[in-house]
């Protein structure tokens, strides 16, 4: 089926320089491209796809290393790849499933020499591998790739993995833990972890018959940012290109949104860490971050004549700011225990942003 669609994956439109300027414009510290899904079609000219790669069929051009070379020399991002292990049609791998995993032929020409192949070729800060869901890591001989990735490999120095390496690692093994798509523990974790979301709602590739409703908001998306930091977490958005190789408005418009609302609020986000207290007990819709002088309260709803927080303690020295504004904000500290922030009327020319506010408060007595 995927064969005879090969053809209709032109990328006529793709440049890899624009997309490089849309994806950096979002604020990200780095990107994640597929280089090969579970249909198997590699999007560089892989010595293991014959006939079945970017190079071969359709584009006739390696996707990926475009890609690569103009993230590198146009951006500051951080370049990663996706990887998928396993693929559903490939008839090796079926064979090494009716196996029970007793044998390795697919893993042992496909896609292991795959994964030597693309970090080799394109040194990627990032390998984020998928589709280990039915074997195990054994299989995959997967400990053996990363021993390599991590010692001696041409990224050894800075190289970043998931935990997606077979069925006995995922929120256990490897490198960032992702533990499962769209994974929101709800509490800090023991470890760096990611949720790996879609900006679509229901798909994470492109629907020509989507609607505006079926994508994530702006507000949604940094609502779910929000707790995702405050829990010690990284997110990772997925868009789906066209055939033709463009990003369609609607997610070059939330990138971009993204992209604003950082360059307002970046303090509040990059360079943090969890505080004790990841939301507000008193007021919800408010998440919370540290640094080591300040705490940042996130708040999702503009608040009206007083923003009352039941988990910061201020000091006679406490200061409230919002994060690109100006002026301070008057508080009072609350009887029981927390805050009282004064919430003038501020003009809309000079809110600092459209949709979710940070307030800076610095020289807490519990920071």
């Amino acid at each position: 089926m995927y064969a005879d669609f090969a053809k209709d994956f032109t990328t006529e439109f793709y440049d890899a320089n624009q997309w490089a300027e849309i994806l950096n414009s979002s604020g990200a510290a780095y990107i994640v491209f597929t280089s090969k899904h579970a249909e198997g079609y590699t999007n560089w000219p892989s010595s293991t796809a014959f006939n079945w790669n970017s190079m071969a069929v359709g584009p006739k051009r390696d996707i990926v290393g475009e890609l690569g070379e103009a993230i590198r020399t146009k951006t500051n991002l951080h370049f990663g790849l996706y990887h998928c292990l396993y693929e559903w049609l490939n008839p090796l791998y079926n064979q090494d499933k009716a196996n029970n995993w007793t044998t390795s032929q697919f893993s042992r020409t496909k896609t292991t020499p795959a994964l030597y192949e693309i970090v080799k070729r394109y040194k990627p800060h990032i390998v984020w591998s998928d589709g280990d869901a039915e074997a195990p890591a054994s299989y995959w001989n997967s400990t053996t790739f990363i021993a390599w990735l991590y010692n001696d490999s041409p990224v050894k120095d800075e190289v970043v993995t998931n935990d997606r390496w077979g069925t006995d690692c995922k929120c256990k093994n490897g490198g960032v833990w992702t533990c499962g798509d769209r994974y929101q523990p709800g509490k800090l974790q023991p470890h760096k972890w990611v949720n790996a979301m879609t900006i679509d709602r229901q798909s994470w590739g492109y629907r020509r018959n989507a609607d505006s409703s079926q994508y994530l908001s702006i507000e949604e998306l940094l609502a779910t940012f929000a707790e995702t930091v405050s829990f010690g977490g990284n997110m990772l958005m997925n868009i789906g290109p066209t055939k033709e190789g463009t990003i369609v408005p609607i997610f070059e418009e939330r990138l971009r949104q993204m992209g604003q609302w950082l360059n307002v609020n970046g303090e509040g986000i990059r360079g943090t860490k969890p505080w004790s207290k990841q939301n507000d007990t008193l007021t919800s819709g408010i998440w919370y971050t540290k640094k080591v002088d300040a705490v940042y309260a996130i708040v999702l709803t503009w608040p009206t004549d007083i923003l009352s927080l039941a988990a910061p303690i201020p000091s006679s020295s406490t200061t409230v700011s919002l994060l690109g504004y100006t002026e301070k904000f008057q508080w009072t500290r609350r009887p029981s225990s927390g805050i009282d922030i004064q919430i003038p009327p501020i003009p809309f020319n000079k809110m600092p942003c459209k949709w979710t506010w940070i307030f800076k408060l610095s020289n807490l007595e519990n920071i």
